[in-house]
C-alpha cells in the first residue's frame, strides 16, 4: 500500500471509531453493529487547533470555596467504581442529585460508558428505577436529567467540538455559548468526554480551559448573578481522564501520564474528576494491569478480566445490562464486549453527583 493511502485508512478508521456511536444515539435508530477487537485499543492522531485568543488561560480560584468542601476524595477511579460504595451512599444525597441537577454531557463513543450504564442501573435491582431515576434529554420531576451530545451544535464557527480529542481547546467556547443561552439557564453540571487522550496537550489546554470556565461558571464566578450576560445558575464542572490503550498506556502524552496530570490537578484543587484510566486498568478486585485496553483485556493479566468476571457472576444480582436510554434497547457501552466496564463508570459518576449534593463521600 502506499503511504498516502496508508495514513488515509487509519485516519478514517480512528474517525469512525471515534463518531460511530455518536451518530447511532442521535438518530435514534437501532444499535449499530461494532467489530471489537479486545486486545486492542484505537489510538488518535489530531492535529492542535487553536481556539479563540482568551481561551486557555490560567486563572486563580478555580475551586468551589475550597474550605468549605467536605471529604478527602475527589477523583472517582476504581475504589469507588463497584456496588458496595454505591449502595452505602445516603438516599438523601442520591435524592438531593435527582431533584437539583441538570447534566450536559458532550461525548462520542468512549462516552456512551457512563451514559449506558447509567440509563441500565434503573432497570437493574427493586427501586433503583427510583433510586437512581433519569431521563435522557427530557425534564421529568424527580428524575436526574442528563442532556445527551448537548453542546456540540454551540461549537464557534468552523469549530468541531464532538469531544475533548477532535479539536482540542473548542469545547472552552462551545461551553459557553451553551450556559449563555437562556433555554440552558438551568443547567448546572457540565461534563466532556475524550476519545483517545494520548498526546494531547492536557496541561497547555484541557486543565487550563477547565479552569477559565469554572472561574466564569463556576461558584462565584465572573458571569454568575443577575447583571446583563450573566446567569444566576452556578455550575459544576467534572473532569475526565482518557481511556486506557492497549499496551500503550505508558509514556509522555499517554493514558497513564495524562491521568495522573489530571488526577493530581483535581485532587489538589478539591475539583471531581471520573478516572476512566483507572478503571480501565483495574479489575474488579483492585489489581492494576498496566498494558489494558478500554475492554478489560490484559496480556499480563492473560486474558479480559472483566468477561470473566461478568461471566462468573450472576445478571440482576452482581451486574446490570447497559441500555441506550433509560428502559430502552440493551447495548454495552461503545468498544467493550461487557457490560462491568459501563457499570463502574456509572457508579463513578452517582458517587461524583453525591459529592457534589454534599456527602463527604465517607461510606
Amino acid at each position: 500500500m502506499k503511504p498516502g493511502y496508508f495514513f488515509i485508512s487509519m485516519f478514517l478508521f480512528w474517525l469512525t471509531a471515534c463518531t460511530l456511536d455518536a451518530v447511532e444515539d442521535n438518530t435514534g435508530d437501532g444499535e449499530l453493529t461494532e467489530e471489537t477487537d479486545p486486545s486492542s485499543g484505537s489510538e488518535e492522531e489530531t492535529n492542535d487547533v487553536d481556539d479563540d485568543s482568551s481561551e486557555g488561560e490560567n486563572s486563580e480560584g478555580v475551586g468551589d470555596d475550597l474550605d468549605s468542601v467536605e471529604g478527602t476524595r475527589f477523583v472517582a477511579g476504581h475504589e469507588v467504581a463497584k456496588e458496595s460504595v454505591l449502595r452505602s451512599i445516603p438516599k438523601q444525597y442520591l435524592e438531593k442529585a435527582r431533584e437539583n441537577f441538570y447534566v450536559a454531557y458532550q461525548h462520542t463513543s468512549h462516552g456512551t460508558h457512563v451514559t449506558r450504564g447509567v440509563f441500565g442501573l434503573t432497570s437493574y435491582k427493586d427501586g433503583d428505577e427510583n433510586l437512581f431515576g433519569v431521563s435522557r434529554n427530557t425534564l421529568i420531576n424527580g428524575k436526574l436529567t442528563i442532556y445527551d451530545y448537548a453542546m456540540e451544535d454551540y461549537a464557534s464557527q468552523g469549530k468541531t467540538a464532538t469531544d475533548l480529542s477532535v479539536d482540542e481547546t473548542a469545547f472552552i467556547q462551545a461551553t459557553r455559548n451553551f450556559l449563555d443561552d437562556p433555554d440552558n439557564a438551568h443547567v448546572n453540571v457540565v461534563m466532556w468526554s475524550w476519545c483517545d487522550i494520548s498526546k494531547h496537550k492536557v496541561e497547555e489546554n484541557y486543565l487550563p480551559g477547565m479552569s477559565q470556565l469554572i472561574a466564569e461558571y463556576g461558584k462565584g464566578g465572573s458571569k454568575i448573578g443577575t447583571g446583563p450576560g450573566q446567569r444566576e445558575e452556578f455550575v459544576h464542572f467534572i473532569f475526565m481522564t482518557g481511556h486506557a490503550v492497549f499496551d500503550k498506556n505508558v509514556g509522555e502524552g499517554r493514558p497513564k501520564n495524562q491521568a495522573d496530570l489530571i488526577n493530581t490537578y483535581c485532587q489538589e484543587n478539591k475539583l471531581y474528576c471520573l478516572d476512566y484510566y483507572s478503571i480501565d486498568t483495574h479489575d474488579m478486585d483492585g489489581n492494576y494491569w498496566e498494558d489494558a485496553g478500554d475492554d478489560g483485556y490484559s496480556d499480563l493479566y492473560g486474558g479480559n478480566f472483566y468477561q470473566e468476571w461478568q461471566a462468573s457472576h450472576t445478571k440482576g444480582v452482581d451486574y446490570w445490562e447497559n441500555r441506550l436510554s433509560p428502559g430502552g434497547e440493551v447495548a454495552y457501552g461503545a468498544h467493550n464486549s461487557q457490560h462491568i466496564t459501563a457499570n463502574r463508570k456509572a457508579m463513578a459518576f452517582w458517587w461524583i453527583l453525591a459529592r457534589l449534593a454534599g456527602w463527604d463521600g465517607e461510606e
